[in-house]
């Protein structure tokens, strides 16, 4: 069955759509413009070869494989067995295999509980947040409001008559281990949203939302974030408003395992800048804030608001009271943050999951909570008949360069996926991006026969690019194909113009 078919996508745009070579692809020949030209599958193939080795990007490593979903026919491949860098192809990775091992249908339950009672209006004990590793608690979800699940529970906590707790907010991440980055990360990632710091208990993506506002020539712009300006970070403006002229020049750091962060960018008068940058200590930052939103909700809390290990307790949950919980959106929804959007932390949280969760029923005391949540996961990759042997992924998100994968791995994870049953199989392929329309992909495929027709995960780090997915032939014949460059040293937006020329190409197949 086409892609057209099995999930109700978009029809293509029949629009003039010109084929605009760059450099990268000189050497192919060009569908006459102005029309939406089907090809044979030999022209494609002679198209697809000569813009894979070009010299333009001769010093480069490019893998390549393309499969007919309804044959298992190989179409093409090149270096289909060489290991390299996926950047974040490896989320395909993830989703395949916590879809595979939760079922889309799976949600995170945060649970809120207390060792104490409640005399008249006052909790007299203290109150724990379980976290689950749900990675949703944020306003992706919640029209924008951040703080809406902490609303939310401070109403909970006053409709049973709760104005006062008299003792500590605390955060219990225990399920994760405390290694807070990924293996192999890079020290310079740190202060910004796509390296963010994992943890059982995540608020807001684990950062704050910092705004920069050019004032007068020669003076500080003012800063603020959200939530709140909250004080569990300290914001050191050392900004500058410069000429109007002057494009804004952004420049943030953290110092390692702390929260004071200097702003250091330069900014026109008037010009705006956001920027989500990572916090240390996650957990500490979901109490720190879920404590001020119940102060403000009309919740006084006596104690402190703490990390479980500054405390010393080991509740005891079978005999604990539930105040309340949150139940997170089902996986098939959080799938599609982590593909269309490529989000780094919901990934890795989803894979630390998969270890946290095996690591309650598991006598590995040792391995971290990545290294079983990939254990897990390397089972479901085997079953889809990768050579996990020859495999290496050492994070749920692709931000290591420790990763590596070859095409025909990941090529035959797209076609495993493909034939399973729905829900599966929907879930997977609808949290792919989408051509010209959403997610990662939006900007690209703007005309074309590929519009609307290709799902692909994009993935990128320094040198690396690389495009895998599904996209369907003029014929309404689906094709998994897997796309990967290494070690370039062209502008990415070059490799990418060849990635794109593939697989429009791969779109107008018509008669093999």
């Amino acid at each position: 069955m086409s892609l057209h078919g099995r999930f109700q996508m978009s029809a293509p745009l029949f629009v003039a759509f010109a084929v605009v070579l760059l450099s990268a692809c000189s050497g192919t020949r060009d569908v006459p413009a102005g029309t939406d030209a089907m090809i044979t599958w030999s022209t494609a193939e002679d198209r697809i070869r000569s813009a894979l080795s070009h010299p333009n990007h001769s010093h480069a490593f490019w893998g390549a494989r393309v499969v007919d979903l309804e044959t298992g026919e190989v179409l093409f491949s090149k270096n289909e067995h060489l290991n390299m860098i996926p950047a974040s192809n490896t989320k395909l990775y993830t989703t395949a295999a916590t879809l595979s091992t939760l079922g889309p249908e799976f949600s995170f339950e945060t649970v809120v509980v207390t060792d104490g009672v409640v005399s008249n209006d006052t909790l007299r004990g203290n109150l724990f947040v379980r976290g689950s590793g749900d990675p949703s608690i944020s306003g992706r979800f919640h029209d924008g409001d951040e703080l809406a699940i902490f609303k939310r529970w401070a109403s909970d906590l006053r409709g049973q008559g709760i104005r006062h707790i008299q003792g500590d907010i605390v955060g219990d991440d225990n399920l994760f281990d405390d290694i807070p980055l990924g293996y192999g990360w890079s020290w310079d990632d740190e202060p910004y949203w796509y390296s963010a710091e994992q943890s059982a208990l995540s608020f807001n993506d684990n950062c704050i939302d910092l705004t920069v506002i050019g004032t007068n020539p020669g003076e500080p712009a003012t800063v603020s974030w959200r939530p709140l300006n909250t004080s569990y970070v300290a914001i050191v403006n050392q900004s500058q408003t410069v000429a109007t002229a002057s494009p804004t020049d952004e420049s943030y750091a953290r110092k390692r395992a702390s929260n004071t962060i200097f702003v250091r960018s330069t900014i026109a008068p008037g010009d705006r800048d956001r920027e989500s940058l990572s916090v240390s200590n996650a957990t500490a930052y979901f109490v720190h804030v879920l404590r001020d939103v119940l102060e403000l909700e009309g919740v006084s809390v006596a104690g402190r608001a703490l990390d479980i290990d500054d405390t010393g307790i080991v509740p005891d949950y079978a005999t604990a009271t539930q105040l309340t919980q949150y139940v997170s959106p089902p996986l098939s929804e959080l799938v599609a943050v982590v593909n269309k959007r490529s989000h780094n932390l919901y990934a890795d949280q989803l894979i630390k999951t998969l270890g946290g969760r095996a690591r309650l029923t598991s006598a590995d005391h040792d391995s971290s909570t990545f290294q079983l949540g990939l254990a897990v996961a390397e089972k479901m990759w085997a079953l889809a008949g990768v050579d996990t042997s020859v495999v290496q992924l050492v994070d749920g998100s692709g931000l290591s360069r420790y990763n590596l994968t070859t095409p025909i791995a990941t090529t035959q994870l797209l076609s495993y996926m493909w034939a399973q049953p729905a829900p599966l199989r929907d879930a997977f392929v609808a949290s792919l991006p989408v051509g010209g329309i959403d997610g990662t992909l939006a900007g690209r495929y703007p005309v074309g026969r590929a519009r609307g027709l290709v799902r692909a995960k994009t993935g990128t780090v320094s040198n690396v690019s690389s495009l895998a997915g599904y996209v369907e032939t003029s014929r309404g014949t689906p094709l998994a194909f897997t796309l990967m460059s290494n070690n370039f040293v062209v502008e990415t937006d070059e490799i990418r113009d060849v990635q794109d020329f593939v697989v429009e190409t791969l779109a107008r197949i018509g008669d093999r």
